[in-house]
């Protein structure tokens, strides 16, 4: 199985004789597909490729530019360039160097990676996790904002969005996709809870009622953002090995270490709940096994000797605080979706006291069930929009990711400019 990670790139060499080096250089930058070495300071015209031109290597009559290029991109290019008297040669990786990133924009991946752009640039070695971080971000803003006709709301607007082309608007069309995930999750969450426009009775309730049964939901939160940091700490393990190798992998807090850590206290914890003695003892050992090599590896970025260990131990303690905040952190689920069901049953209650004592009170009852549900709706969706957003930064991404990669900017020069070169 493919991981869904940057596009792969290639180190090359735009060569050509010093004759042909400006239209070679002007046929290179109407590709856009190539960040050379020397970027020019400005977008377009004479002054780029000027600037280019003067960071190219000569050798007698020939010289060449050396950049970065998608590998998908290279036979195209070559192809470009072949007829002006270009080549495209392939290098290796230079020791030491990092490739820029550059994510596909499409598909699954591409319609959730605004949200891990914002967060930072996916280092070249790391698996984007932008699927991962999407679907995570509608199951928990849903598990907030568990309600159908709300959550339809949601579906119309987002679907709107995505076909607006003009006006305002429009610049918010990026965002589509998370309107929509967030509200088919709320959606099915509504189904769960049984809340249309809050405890109207429309749909019936597949799971349980918030209000009913507080204790419960709140165990589910913390189960959820559970799994959901163990797939981060998985995620996170194979980014480690993939960036330093699989020493490194083994012994960093946000990767295997971290991992059977968190892994063996969850079952250390799950085997005491429900009294399973063989599962308590394999978490415990897995626990103890993810300290040990935390402190390895603590011990060995601090530099070694007393001090060294010393400063492991008080990280290594804090790794583990941290995690039982981390897990608990994921009660707001639940916290946040008794708020929403609350503030429905309180729209609802008043609905129907009005609304049974008839006449005029009818009128009264329309517009309280309108207005309240709107603010229920206003007020919740950004609630739960700011919290589900960090709880995908905070507690998530930062076992995904411990450094940030550098964005791939090709070079372009306008078809106009090309053509006056």
């Amino acid at each position: 199985m493919k991981l869904p990670e940057p596009i792969r790139m290639e180190r090359i060499a735009v060569v050509a004789t010093a004759d042909d080096l400006r239209r070679v250089l002007t046929a290179v930058g109407e590709a856009g597909v190539v960040e050379p070495d020397v970027l020019p300071d400005v977008a377009a015209g004479d002054a780029d490729l000027e600037r280019v031109a003067g960071s190219a290597i000569a050798r007698g009559d020939v010289a060449a530019i050396a950049g970065w290029c998608p590998l998908a991109a290279i036979d195209a290019l070559a192809a470009h360039v072949h007829p002006l008297g270009g080549a495209v040669v392939r290098l290796p990786f230079p020791r030491g160097a990092e490739p820029p990133t550059l994510v596909a924009g499409k598909g699954s991946s591409g319609a959730f990676q605004p949200l891990v752009d914002i967060y930072t640039t996916v280092p070249y070695a790391d698996v984007n996790p932008a699927l991962f971080a999407g679907l995570a971000y509608a199951v928990m803003f849903g598990m907030m904002f568990g309600d159908v006709g709300h959550g339809a709301v949601l579906i119309a607007g987002g679907l709107v969005l995505a076909r607006t082309r003009n006006g305002w608007l429009a610049q918010y069309r990026r965002a589509a996709p998370f309107v929509v995930a967030a509200g088919i999750a709320s959606a099915l969450f509504g189904l769960a809870y049984g809340e249309a426009f809050g405890p109207t009775g429309v749909v019936p309730t597949l799971w349980l009622s918030p209000l009913a049964q507080p204790v419960t939901l709140l165990a589910a939160g913390i189960a959820v953002g559970a799994a959901l940091l163990a797939i981060a700490y998985g995620i996170g393990t194979v980014n480690r090995w993939r960036e330093a190798g699989p020493a490194l992998a083994l012994v960093e807090l946000s990767g295997f270490a971290g991992t059977a850590l968190y892994v063996g206290l969850a079952l250390v914890g799950t085997g005491w709940f429900l009294k399973v003695l063989v599962l308590t003892l394999v978490g415990a050992a897995l626990a103890c096994m993810g300290l040990i090599l935390g402190f390895v590896g603590l011990f060995a970025e601090a530099g070694g000797r007393a001090a060294g260990a010393i400063e492991a131990g008080v990280e290594l303690f804090d790794a583990v605080v941290r995690i039982g905040a981390n897990t608990v952190s994921f009660g707001r689920l639940a916290a946040f979706g008794l708020t929403h069901a609350a503030l429905g049953s309180i729209v609802w209650s008043g609905t129907v006291f009005a609304a049974e004592r008839g006449g005029a009170w009818w009128l009264l009852a329309a517009a309280l069930f309108v207005c309240g549900n709107a603010i229920a709706f206003a007020l919740e969706a950004l609630v739960a929009g700011i919290q589900a957003l960090r709880l995908d930064y905070y507690e998530l991404f930062s076992r995904i990711f411990i450094a940030s990669g550098r964005t791939f900017h090709p070079w372009h020069v306008s078809t106009v400019t090309g053509k006056e070169a």
